[in-house]
């Protein structure tokens, strides 16, 4: 596909997941992470592999990273196609022992960072038009107790990515966002079978369940889909609670 595509928290979990499969499609993938060992591994490997990869360091809770991370791709590659904002973080603490500080980190990380890192892409993808995904949560829509912080972020995701979709629109760029529900990251094999009979789909999902959501969203044949929050969670938050 030769696009050029920027994945946020690209070192472990579901950006890892993300960042291989626009790899395997054969886009050019800037993986940008604060982990730096994890990124700089899972960047060589795909080097390994044959494609091209690159990994800046990145804290997305600093702007000038994020101002770095945006223009280095620009003067590598000449342009910007696509921007996965899935960097984050949790926060499940009590909200009388939560500080002010902790609150600021998970606000910070998870939701101004998507303010940031597609108002700069947006500078150059303007030129020609691009797509930007935003990893919110099925948390955004449903909560349990003690996750204030989180549920306030991807709830702002799923609010921003309407709100850029239509600032951006005049400049062909579409914004979306996917949230995910339970998608395994670890061990696959040790999960039990009531853990995937519990969602309509009879399975829990996985990293590349999110990856081919982003991969259908950026899709250039698919821009006629802009501002929605696309959840991909096996139907677990369409299953009533009541048991017989």
């Amino acid at each position: 596909m030769n696009r050029v595509v920027i994945v946020t928290g690209a070192a472990n979990g579901i950006g890892r997941g993300i960042a291989n499969s626009y790899a395997n499609n054969g886009d050019k993938v800037i993986l940008a992470d604060i982990d730096v060992e994890a990124g700089t591994k899972q960047t060589l490997e795909l080097q390994e592999q044959g494609k091209e990869a690159m990994f800046i360091k990145t804290d997305v809770r600093i702007e000038q990273d994020i101002k770095n991370l945006i223009n280095q791709t620009y003067q590598t590659y000449g342009k910007i196609d696509i921007l996965i904002n899935n960097a984050g973080k949790g926060l499940f603490k009590s909200p009388f022992d939560v500080t002010v500080e902790e609150w600021d980190d998970v606000i910070h990380t998870n939701l101004r960072s998507v303010f940031l890192c597609s108002r700069e892409a947006a500078r150059y993808m303007k030129q020609f038009g691009g797509s930007i995904v935003n990893i919110a949560s099925t948390r955004a829509l449903m909560s349990e107790a003690h996750s204030e912080g989180y549920a306030a972020t991807k709830g702002g995701i799923v609010a921003i990515t309407h709100a850029l979709a239509a600032s951006f629109s005049e400049y062909q760029i579409t914004v979306n966002a996917i949230s995910p529900g339970w998608i395994e990251t670890g061990n696959y094999e040790e999960l039990r079978k009531e853990d995937h009979d519990q969602h309509f789909s009879k399975r829990v999902g996985t990293p590349t369940d999110i990856a081919n959501a982003c991969l259908y969203l950026t899709d250039s044949k698919n821009n006629f889909v802009t501002g929605i929050n696309l959840v991909v969670d096996g139907g677990m938050t369409r299953k009533m609670i009541y048991e017989e």
